[in-house]
């Protein structure tokens, strides 16, 4: 009687190569993947300006980093404190969620800590009574609002007096006559903040209101008819790049 003799296959050395590179492929995707949540929670987060609230601080178009380690390592779920690190002060650019809408998230600069008294008469801030000035704000508007005598009359030029209530700060944008700011619906809390803002990354200008995208096509069609880039509906703003933002 013949003995059946069992033949084992062996894998072929390229399949195994094959396997390794794709496992190597996978784990290293994931692991950017964590990283890179990592960054965006906890460290370093990508925002971009919509509006002219903070000219000429930020116009719109510019693309900013903001640090998010500034204040405390956060709950990425709720956004609370969770590690203090520091407190903000006067003068910062924080990114914040909008209070009335968590959606949101608004950039201004913090005018009045908790504690202080803030009012606002015929456009001059006044911080615990004293005249405050900050460099980079400017007006637009010559005419001053009057002292609004009920609260659906706007209070952009004369507001308060108003005492910031704990863990709370006072924001303004530097555009004093077109920002929508802490003089219209209070006070920003602690945990609403996200981070400070640190420095420019990008900067673009086009038509006012048109987004990114139809904006740099339109630069490109002038490319491609007409040889020559169209600046009117695209322009980089490469002496911006690179600023630090205070």
């Amino acid at each position: 009687m013949k003995s059946s003799t069992l033949k084992l296959k062996e894998s072929d050395p390229r399949d195994r190569r094959k396997k390794s590179l794709f496992r190597e492929y996978g784990e290293s995707l994931v692991i950017a993947f964590i990283l890179a949540l990592i960054i965006k929670f906890f460290l370093i987060q990508a925002f971009s300006i919509p509006s002219g609230s903070m000219e000429k601080t930020l116009l719109i178009g510019d693309y900013l980093l903001v640090n998010k380690l500034s204040y405390g390592i956060r709950n990425p779920f709720t956004n609370k404190v969770v590690i203090p690190i520091s407190q903000p002060e006067r003068g910062d650019v924080v990114v914040f969620i909008f209070p009335q809408d968590p959606s949101k998230d608004y950039i201004k600069r913090v005018i009045g800590l908790p504690g202080d008294k803030i009012q606002i008469t015929n456009k001059k801030l006044y911080i615990n009574g004293k005249l405050y000035e900050t460099p980079q704000a400017h007006y637009e508007d010559s005419l001053v609002i009057p002292t609004p005598r009920s609260p659906i009359e706007s209070a952009r030029d004369n507001f308060g007096p108003v005492v910031v209530p704990p863990n709370s700060y006072f924001c303004m944008g530097d555009n004093r006559d077109r920002s929508y700011d802490s003089r219209f619906w209070g006070f920003v809390p602690m945990d609403n903040l996200k981070g400070k803002a640190m420095i420019i990354y990008f900067s673009w200008e086009g038509p006012r209101g048109e987004s990114f995208l139809p904006a740099f096509l339109g630069g490109l069609k002038g490319l491609v008819f007409h040889f020559s880039w169209d600046s009117q509906d695209f322009r980089m703003r490469w002496d911006r790049l690179g600023n630090l933002i205070h």
